[in-house]
């Protein structure tokens, strides 16, 4: 069984490790504990992970942003993957920075890369792994916002939660939806704990 894990963010030096591009560094580190090397496709990085049976193509658009559905459509065509086998990765202003939700539906929240995965596809019905990044901005200051870098003081908690996507991540591919919802989105996480707590 096939599935399509999508890292949303923007290609280019300048937008590396910015709130925007969690997208990407979470399937980095999952790719690095995977054994695992992108390597240039069509309109995506690429990489491909054997895991409990199941093969995960998981892809970075290089797009850019904006045209992210391009990416995601080409390469559930082209590998005849199903919608429901589908995750996007993506930051999301509407939760707090110890938030972590899979879930599937919804409106784009006024993402772009999420607007356009909608429009290529045809549906809001795919899961979406939703990061996170508090709206700490001031009025006017969205853009700058997402598309800045982490304070030094977020750091850890921003590594526990791309160490528990990893873990979402492998638990949709082997045990699905709703059951990896109900494992997972209750959790509140924290940088100095053990474990984090329900």
């Amino acid at each position: 069984m096939k599935y399509l894990i999508t890292g949303l963010g923007n290609i280019g030096f300048e937008y590396a490790e910015t709130r925007h591009n969690i997208g990407f560094d979470v399937l980095d580190v999952f790719a690095v504990k995977h054994g695992l090397l992108f390597e240039s496709d069509r309109l995506a990085d690429k990489a491909v992970c054997k895991f409990k049976g199941r093969t995960l193509i998981l892809i970075k658009p290089t797009t850019y942003m904006n045209l992210s559905g391009r990416a995601v459509k080409y390469w559930m065509d082209k590998e005849h993957i199903p919608v429901e086998n589908t995750l996007t990765i993506h930051d999301d202003l509407a939760f707090a920075l110890d938030t972590l939700k899979i879930r599937s539906g919804g409106s784009d929240g006024g993402h772009n890369g999420l607007k356009s995965i909608q429009e290529s596809i045809g549906t809001t019905e795919y899961a979406k792994l939703r990061f996170g990044i508090g709206n700490q901005f001031p009025k006017g200051r969205q853009a700058e916002f997402v598309l800045g870098r982490w304070k030094d003081e977020e750091i850890p908690l921003v590594n526990v939660k791309v160490e528990a996507s990893v873990k979402i991540i492998e638990s949709f591919a082997s045990i699905g939806l709703s059951r990896t919802m109900n494992l997972f989105n209750h959790i509140k996480y924290h940088t100095h704990q053990d474990h984090p707590t329900s």
